[in-house]
């Protein structure tokens, strides 16, 4: 999953980035409302994780602006202000949940998960095909019962293929889905990627199929007894 970040104290930020991180997310991090608001205007994410006292615009502002264009993204707020009238005020505005700081960070992933699992495939925590069970939140995937060993980036290719599973991933979204803008992902490093992902799913009845030209598709296959190359 990838998630934004806007948070102006750099304590706190490294801090959830890493919980994030550690987590299998991917995460983009900013310090002021103006950035916030065009990562949102120009990227897709999962998840907003939103302070309301960031400078040049106030979070309330960048949520407003967030839910003035449509977008359904859930956000969750961490902040300061802990009055009742603060509280009703966001969460009247579009906010999903809403965490006062000083917070645990067990308590902070609890939430991040528990949104995340509403927000997967259409509030759907598990994603099935075939043979193949993902535990979208929990980061765990199953070829009946037995469990699949994979990366955190083979996990994210996996998901990200999944919750497409009707339409075809192109290598951009791909990408997006795996890095932020503090890594890089070269063709290569996608290709190999694809290639371990799919030896691991080699017997299963499962295929990750290359649409020349556009991307790739998970899908049910019939496959023969060679290990893919």
């Amino acid at each position: 999953m990838r998630i934004l970040l806007a948070e102006d104290d750099l304590s706190i930020a490294e801090g959830i980035c890493a919980s994030l991180r550690h987590g299998g997310h991917a995460v983009d991090h900013v310090a002021g409302g103006n950035l916030a608001d065009a990562a949102l205007h120009d990227h897709a994410y999962d998840l907003v994780v939103l302070d309301l006292g960031l400078p040049a615009i106030d979070g309330s502002e960048v949520l407003r602006r967030l839910r003035s264009r449509g977008t359904g993204m859930p956000v969750l707020v961490v902040t300061a202000r802990d009055g009742l009238a603060e509280r009703i005020r966001v969460l009247d505005l579009g906010a999903d949940d809403y965490l006062v700081k000083p917070f645990a960070l067990a308590e902070f992933e609890a939430r991040v998960r528990a949104l995340l699992r509403r927000a997967s495939s259409q509030g759907k925590p598990e994603v099935v095909l075939g043979r193949l069970r993902l535990d979208l939140p929990g980061h765990r995937a199953w070829i009946d019962q037995a469990p699949l060993d994979l990366t955190a980036r083979e996990f994210g290719l996996l998901e990200a293929l999944a919750l497409r599973v009707d339409r075809i991933t192109s290598r951009t979204q791909l990408v997006e889905a795996l890095c932020d803008w503090d890594q890089e992902l070269t063709d290569n490093g996608l290709d190999i990627a694809i290639h371990r992902l799919r030896r691991k799913l080699h017997g299963s009845g499962i295929g990750v199929r290359t649409i020349r030209g556009l991307g790739y598709l998970l899908e049910e296959t019939t496959e023969a007894g060679n290990i893919p190359a």
